[in-house]
């Protein structure tokens, strides 16, 4: 390793010892850059988020006014939906879920009788 180098790592504890706030503002500072640096790069995509969001609010509205208390309906009768297979639906436009079956338990095979 070249002189140089050896004098310069064995300096940089001495030096951070002089001056520790200034590393840590140093950090700051550089974090402060990055996370401005996101955001304006972000800022495009949340305003062309917040327009659709506001493009579709209207239509959101009006669908939870008109399906909210039908689908509370099906939420009632329908208890845990871990029980129900992904709903199909049918040629003719219906839609079903179907209960799954409760596994039934291996039958024995040759079951002994102790006498």
């Amino acid at each position: 390793m070249p002189p140089i180098a050896v004098l310069a790592l064995c300096a940089a504890p001495a030096l951070a010892e002089d001056k520790p706030d200034e590393g840590l503002s140093l950090m700051e500072e550089g974090a402060k850059l990055f996370f401005r640096g996101i955001m304006q790069e972000m800022e495009p995509a949340m305003d062309d988020l917040r327009a659709l969001s506001d493009a579709m609010e209207p239509a959101m509205r009006q669908f939870v006014q008109e399906m909210g208390p039908a689908l509370a309906d099906v939420l009632r009768k329908v208890d845990d939906l871990t029980m129900y297979h992904p709903p199909e639906m049918l040629p003719n436009g219906d839609i079903i879920m179907r209960r799954k079956q409760p596994k039934e338990p291996p039958a024995a095979e040759n079951p002994e009788i102790e006498l």
